[in-house]
């Protein structure tokens, strides 16, 4: 049975992550593991000294207010912390997903991500958490380290979901790319949904077989495919044919290049999770 990891924060991405889980859970038939993960300042009751040059008898005092009011903090955050859980499962619940568990951890994320998703087959984020603004160039800050350290697909949650009717498959040739479309091959996630094959370059020979390698191995799969090799900027093409066609998913290879050269000239992954209005499923 396929294990899914679902991440919820209290954010308004925290409903549409219950709502695309449901969804894959209904496809897929698998479990469900809540997680929220609160930080480790979001726990501590160690006090502060931010009693400056105030004399020794008022600072012990203000001291130990300030110590008294961190507790307060810590437990009012796990408190919160287990109410989202509990909506969130809840949700599920309603939704029909039999198999739900929820947990509370105390942590980095990233690092109980990996605790977590080792006998998961796929990680389920929100775009954005709820610290983020909503400007349309902001991310969640935690969702790229995520997608980086994570050894498993991670699937990331639009604002709001929508039914799935058809897919596109951002297709580079490379490692990524190629473990993207093996994994649809062999899952149920995609059974019955119509798939595009996309290939944004040079309209070569080369880059043609290599379409047509994985249309064959799709089509074996018993899907119905169209495929193409289309010139142009790889996040301006795949963006107007999302919009053009009516894409409801995007599923695409994450981070092909090295972190540094990201920085420098900017990454398709990054730009297409920042502008697709529909939830992107990225693999490592």
């Amino acid at each position: 049975m396929t294990k899914l990891v679902a991440l919820v924060d209290g954010s308004i991405y925290s409903q549409s992550v219950c709502d695309h889980v449901a969804w894959i859970a209904g496809r897929t038939g698998g479990s469900v593991e809540v997680l929220h993960v609160l930080g480790r300042r979001e726990t501590s009751s160690a006090p502060q000294d931010l009693s400056g040059s105030i004399s020794l008898g008022a600072r012990t005092a203000l001291l130990e207010e300030l110590s008294a009011l961190d507790e307060q903090r810590a437990k009012l955050s796990q408190k919160r912390g287990r109410a989202i859980l509990e909506d969130a499962k809840a949700l599920l619940e309603k939704a029909g997903v039999a198999a739900v568990t929820a947990k509370l951890r105390i942590g980095d994320i990233v690092e109980t991500v990996a605790e977590s998703e080792g006998d998961a087959d796929l990680i389920v984020i929100g775009k954005r958490g709820e610290a983020a603004d909503f400007a349309a160039s902001h991310l969640g800050s935690n969702l790229e380290r995520i997608v980086r350290s994570s050894a498993k697909p991670v699937f990331v949650a639009s604002r709001a979901f929508t039914p799935i009717e058809r897919f596109l498959v951002a297709y580079d040739g490379g490692v990524s790319s190629m473990k993207a479309v093996d994994h649809i091959a062999r899952s149920q996630l995609f059974a019955g949904l119509e798939c595009r094959l996309l290939m944004v370059g040079h309209d070569t020979t080369d880059n043609r077989r290599q379409v047509e390698g994985a249309k064959a191995l799709l089509e074996g799969a018993g899907y119905t495919v169209s495929a193409d090799v289309v010139p142009g900027q790889p996040d301006t093409v795949i963006s107007e044919i999302v919009r053009d066609e009516k894409i409801g998913l995007l599923v695409m290879g994450a981070y092909g290049h090295s972190r540094i050269r990201n920085l420098v000239i900017g990454s398709t992954t990054t730009e297409m999770v920042r502008s697709c209005k529909i939830p992107v499923m990225l693999f490592r």
